[in-house]
């Protein structure tokens, strides 16, 4: 049982007003901890206490190459509790324990290392000729108080994008994890008070809507950055734009891959597309849940995917035999039921799954899922369900490829799969995405941009750019 009673402010937790939340894992229902729902009151105290940090604090005064290291300790306290952070974020998230190792932990380690060597080098300050004459000294100032609302199905990996470009550039912030996954961010106060980050650099404040809301209301905030929903983004840009306050907003996917003619469809690429859709139960932003494919070719890859789906194990994510895990909660697992019922009446043809599984009995289950006779236009190719559940949709020339996986209100990521990676390339760079993989179903890296185009979000985190976002440009003329 993890036990957080308070609010996380200057490094310490302190007593709050607000309700005891439970935390339950969506696998079975058992309780696996609880944490205290932020009032306002907290909220406030808490961007007080980032702003004291930032403006009387020593965080202020150190210098690149102080903050890349306390980056790296936080790194080394995580890693050094890998198995105990893998194990609670696959409890309350439902990620099977097999891939949270990589998929939560490892991910989170590669974001904090690789911000660990690009601090040290980023040109937070440069000289450069004056056209007028003389010279101008450009500076990236830290752009103050940042607001972070995190998401429940990577808390961990998000929480890494925000918080290690923050830190580099020298912000402090508060953190809002999800009410679904508060866990695991609240024991990474731990490794944060262990890399000696000061106090009140970080806080954290558990809560529900009414805190994010109060959140991204202060005044007192001068960022937010969010991953999540559309819908709720749409929100979130709104308060920012009306205060003219800045942030970064990533979102929703609908991502495509794209299967080229002339493709090896052997064991190994079957295995990298399903996994492309199913890893963590479904649940990834960027997942390559729409896979064109040539029409010529298209029974050959249905029965291919088909049996690899069937052959995934459903089951207790602790297992770490398992493949898929359920999704988070009943909320989740009954939408993603409405859509494969409607597209079924739709005329779309379920090759695995459209059921729900009958084992295991408790927990929020879907049965992996292809569907078949699908258009683009369908419901089910055009909604992100958030699930495990994949559409394979034809296509008959490498033009209609491209203009059917452009054709969506999203544009997170995308892959191009090809015997030819120079063919893969260039229809890749033809695609209105934030990202592009070739031949692989991770479009991210951790030293470059990640964010979308459309509905899927505004600016970008990871790599230098991740940094910039943290930063005002000041320039002093000499």
């Amino acid at each position: 049982m993890h036990e957080f009673e308070g609010v996380y402010i200057s490094g310490q937790w302190r007593p709050s007003a607000g309700p005891r939340m439970t935390v339950a894992s969506p696998a079975n229902g058992e309780v696996l901890g609880h944490v205290t729902e932020a009032t306002s009151l907290d909220v406030a105290d808490a961007v007080d206490a980032a702003r004291a940090a930032l403006e009387h604090g020593p965080w202020g005064r150190t210098t690149a190459a102080e903050r890349a290291a306390a980056i790296g300790r936080i790194a080394d306290h995580i890693e050094s509790r890998s198995a105990e952070f893998a194990d609670l974020v696959s409890a309350e998230v439902g990620s099977p324990r097999r891939w949270a190792s990589f998929g939560q932990i490892a991910t989170m380690l590669g974001v904090l290392r690789t911000y660990e060597k690009i601090t040290a080098d980023y040109e937070f300050e440069s000289i450069r000729p004056s056209v007028m004459g003389g010279e101008v000294a450009v500076r990236q100032l830290p752009v103050g108080v940042v607001g972070a609302i995190l998401p429940w199905n990577a808390p961990l990996f998000t929480a890494a994008l925000k918080i290690a470009p923050a830190l580099a550039a020298g912000c402090t912030m508060v953190l809002k994890p999800s009410p679904e996954a508060p866990l695991a961010i609240s024991l990474m106060a731990e490794a944060i008070e262990a890399a000696g980050v000061p106090a009140g650099v970080v806080n954290i404040v558990s809560g529900d809507v009414a805190t994010g809301e109060a959140l991204v209301a202060h005044s007192g905030v001068d960022k937010v950055s969010f991953t999540g929903s559309t819908a709720a983004g749409r929100r979130i840009g709104a308060v920012c734009a009306a205060d003219i306050r800045r942030c970064t907003l990533e979102l929703g996917g609908k991502s495509a891959a794209i299967l080229l003619d002339d493709l090896d469809l052997d064991a190994k690429t079957i295995g990298s597309l399903v996994g492309g859709v199913m890893s963590n139960n479904g649940q990834v932003c960027a997942a390559q849940t729409r896979i064109l494919v040539p029409a010529a070719r298209y029974d050959e890859v249905v029965d291919a995917l088909g049996a690899a789906v069937a052959a995934l194990k459903v089951g207790d994510p602790a297992d770490r035999s398992t493949d898929v895990g359920p999704v988070i909660n009943r909320a989740a697992r009954d939408r993603i039921e409405g859509y494969l019922q409607r597209a079924g009446t739709a005329g779309a043809r379920f090759v695995v799954g459209g059921t729900r599984p009958t084992s295991p009995e408790a927990g929020w289950y879907v049965t992996p899922t292809l569907v078949a006779d699908v258009d683009n236009t369908m419901e089910i190719a055009r909604e992100e369900l958030f699930g495990p559940v994949a559409v394979v949709i034809p296509y008959t020339d490498e033009d209609d490829a491209v203009a059917q996986a452009n054709d969506s209100d999203y544009g997170l990521a995308a892959a191009v799969w090809s015997a030819d990676r120079d063919r893969a390339r260039r229809v890749g760079s033809r695609l209105r995405v934030g990202t592009v993989a070739v031949n692989s179903a991770a479009p991210l890296d951790f030293g470059s941009p990640f964010g979308g185009f459309k509905n899927s979000g505004i600016g970008r985190e990871g790599g230098p750019e991740g940094i910039a976002s943290y930063v005002e440009a000041q320039s002093i003329i000499l």
